[in-house]
């Protein structure tokens, strides 16, 4: 993957960002004129106002992309790989532009910044790729009376919902295999982080993607226009990354309509810890597990199991670790720990640590919330209880609770005690490693690992985490129907 060398400061020269919505290649204020606040979490100040897109915006998208529909899928896949690629391109040379944008609107630090944007781009690059080499068949049946040809299609019009934390990434991870599949999309961003999805937009339309293919719209109030927009005849996709509890309800709005639904949902990722793992190696990479991205990602180590045999001396070097996180605004590049992206969030954690504080735990480190900004520490906390609010639920912070366990199977029967199932982490030798991998209800799991993404792996859960998989060949796949044609022998 490309990486970008962090500069000591981010650039002075600052365009303002894009608030407006995108609909039939055109950037433009709501239809009702109103708006809603960006806010920078790290100090509560607005950035920008972004417009609300109205009922009537939304269905103009929906009726723009619909008409663009079958054109763009009569694009040659040569064509809709070089916009890609262009596109790739372009990031690569704003990616410092692209980091800021996030740095303000989500609290990120800006290495979590430069390597999400960095992340970002190269699903760009990877799907310029795939739109090339989509799968078909051609075969003898077994009678011999016909031949079988499988070739896949595109969808049709495809609605794409994603969340906060990754707002770069987890757009450009859906906008990528739709677009080189031959769909036109519409993008609802978060409404906490609309800016770099815009951002994001702005640059199909500079490099070229033909009106129509490319919306994005803000809806208030969301749900019950997302489900007329569901609900609209032309939509025949959606693809949603957020909360367990917000894809049900978007899987029963599909469900009218039988719009194929792709869902990439919430995580409770149990980190293993095997007597005899090495120390170093586990912490290093406990570390990354835990505090990427601040610990907002679906993908962080949520409950950390950790052998009796090696508990001591993970915690005191968990302790040494933490205590040199430096916390602060990602504008300046030595800071390690932004913000969370609200108040509310960073109440949300340290309310889970006072909860396992009552419940028993102690905190070894941090439990600290900031008066100024939504800061918290980056913290630690053991002697905790499974079962718990903390082992149940989604942390979404820099929280690293530990449970102590003596005997694997137990461990193993922990880690897989919850409804989720999108992503596990074990460290030790690694023959016991991979035998408890396989015994872990997930859908991904990290071997002596902290970091697993990578557009060229599949990406998805088990359980109620999620329907489908995201990059890899098997996300463009999401947005192609089969149809199979028979020829006479």
């Amino acid at each position: 993957m490309t990486t970008t060398t962090p500069a000591t400061t981010l650039s002075t020269t600052r365009t303002e960002p894009i608030a407006q919505l995108f609909i039939d290649g055109a950037w433009r204020a709501g239809s009702d004129g109103g708006t809603f606040p960006v806010v920078d979490p790290a100090d509560g100040s607005t950035i920008a106002d972004f417009a609300i897109a109205s009922r009537e915006d939304c269905l103009a998208a929906v009726e723009s992309a619909a008409l663009a529909q079958t054109s763009w899928a009569a694009t040659s896949p040569r064509e809709r790989s070089e916009l890609l690629r262009a596109a790739y391109e372009v990031l690569t040379e704003e990616v410092e532009t692209l980091a800021e944008i996030m740095i303000r609107e989500n609290g990120k630090s800006y290495r979590d910044a430069i390597g999400e944007a960095n992340y970002a781009k190269e699903f760009f690059r990877w799907f310029a790729e795939e739109a090339v080499r989509i799968p078909g068949e051609y075969r003898l049946s077994p009678s011999g009376d016909k031949r079988i040809v499988v070739d896949r299609q595109p969808i049709g019009v495809s609605l794409l919902i994603t969340p906060w934390n990754f707002p770069a990434a987890m757009a450009t991870r859906k906008l990528a295999p739709a677009l080189a599949a031959g769909c036109t999309v519409i993008l609802k961003p978060a409404r906490e982080t609309p800016l770099a999805a815009a951002f994001v937009v702005d640059v199909l339309r500079r490099v070229g993607f033909p009106p129509g293919v490319v919306s994005l719209v803000t809806p208030v109030p969301t749900g019950p226009i997302v489900a007329e927009m569901l609900s609209h005849p032309a939509v025949r996709k959606l693809s949603f990354t957020g909360s367990t509890e917000v894809g049900r309800e978007l899987l029963h709005a599909c469900a009218d309509t039988v719009v194929s639904a792709s869902m990439e949902l919430g995580g409770n990722a149990p980190v293993v810890v095997l007597p005899g793992a090495d120390l170093e190696l586990t912490v290093r990479e406990s570390l990354l597990a835990k505090m990427r991205n601040g610990g907002s990602a679906c993908t962080a180590a949520n409950r950390f199991y950790v052998h009796s045999s090696i508990h001591d001396a993970f915690v005191a070097r968990m302790a040494e670790e933490l205590a040199a996180v430096r916390v602060g605004s990602g504008l300046d590049h030595d800071n390690d720990l932004g913000a969370l992206v609200s108040v509310r969030e960073r109440d949300k954690v340290a309310g889970l640590v006072d909860g396992a504080v009552r419940d028993g735990a102690t905190v070894v480190h941090g439990g600290r919330s900031w008066e100024d900004g939504a800061f918290y520490d980056a913290t630690l906390v053991t002697g905790v209880r499974h079962g718990s609010a903390i082992t149940t639920t989604e942390i979404f912070g820099p929280v690293t609770a530990v449970v102590r366990y003596d005997d694997v199977d137990e461990a193993v029967r922990m880690a897989n005690d919850t409804v989720f199932g999108l992503m596990a982490y074990v460290f030790g030798e690694e023959r016991e490693a991979v035998a408890v991998a396989r015994r872990l209800e997930a859908g991904m799991v990290a071997i002596n690992r902290g970091v697993v993404s990578d557009p060229a792996a599949p990406f998805g859960g088990v359980k109620q985490s999620g329907l489908g998989r995201e990059g890899s060949s098997e996300g463009i796949l999401e947005f192609l129907e089969e149809q199979y044609i028979a020829l006479t022998s």
